[in-house]
């Protein structure tokens, strides 16, 4: 058994962009593009696919990556990575989505290093450097303690500054740690288990932010700060963005 593995969970059906991770950049299915980021950024680390249906399963299979079938019916990735992980093993789990084509080694190294400390959960944050960014709901906000503890996540504006109000501009929150959270995230197994269990929590149900149970369990997440925000594909035009960066990528831009 690893004593630390990375698992992706893979979800077929998806409501803003119907079944992305079939999603073909340049003819190749966008859940091998990530899968050949990570194996290429972190290839010190056993990489595994939770997935729960055939049509995920199978380019990963013909590409060589490891599979774990999963059931359908999952209500969260959460649980998905602790069915999977039942049977990779491992005593700490590094859980990188699916649809994140940027992710870095660095990014996946940093979380390691943070679960190497006494903590049951850990996760990243980047700099927001434009007021649109830290005005949008769907961008999550996470402030910490002077430890790197996470104090809070939220949709809403994280610090509010009460005396500025809604007159901020861009250098304000370059400026301030006005924090955008990663989804990525590191568990020890013990946490990854018990997640299920764990009475739903009333913010969590509020905000929508499935992290906000373990905080309000009492458990610690540590935050690590990262520089490369990364790209999320959650929809065709963050597919297109993308494809972008991988054009400007070979033009050396």
């Amino acid at each position: 058994m690893p004593e630390i593995a990375i698992i992706v969970p893979c979800r077929l059906e998806s409501t803003r962009f119907p079944r992305k991770l079939l999603h073909p950049v340049r003819g190749t299915p966008l859940v091998l593009w990530v899968a050949r980021r990570i194996a290429a950024e972190a290839p010190e680390f056993p990489l595994w696919f939770a997935v729960d249906d055939e049509l995920l399963a199978a380019p990963l299979r013909e590409a060589g990556f490891q599979v774990v079938m999963t059931r359908a019916d999952h209500a969260s990735g959460t649980d998905r990575l602790a069915e999977a992980n039942r049977a990779v093993g491992a005593a700490k789990v590094i859980n990188v989505q699916a649809d994140e084509p940027l992710v870095t080694g660095e990014q996946i190294r940093t979380l390691a290093r943070l679960l190497d400390g006494p903590v049951a959960m850990a996760t990243l944050a980047t700099p927001f450097k434009r007021v649109v960014d830290f005005y949008n709901t769907n961008q999550v906000k996470v402030v910490m303690r002077r430890d790197g503890r996470a104090l809070y996540f939220s949709r809403s504006r994280m610090p509010f500054p009460r005396d500025l109000g809604l007159t901020i501009e861009d250098d304000w929150v370059a400026a301030n740690p006005c924090r955008k959270h990663l989804g990525l995230y590191a568990y020890q197994a013990e946490l990854l288990e018990k997640f299920a269990t764990l009475p739903l929590g009333e913010l969590e149900q509020i905000e929508k932010l499935e992290q906000l149970r373990v905080l309000e369990n009492g458990y610690d997440i540590a935050v690590g700060l990262t520089d490369d925000p990364g790209l999320g594909v959650d929809t065709p035009a963050d597919a297109e963005k993308f494809e972008a960066a991988l054009d400007a990528a070979a033009s050396g831009d």
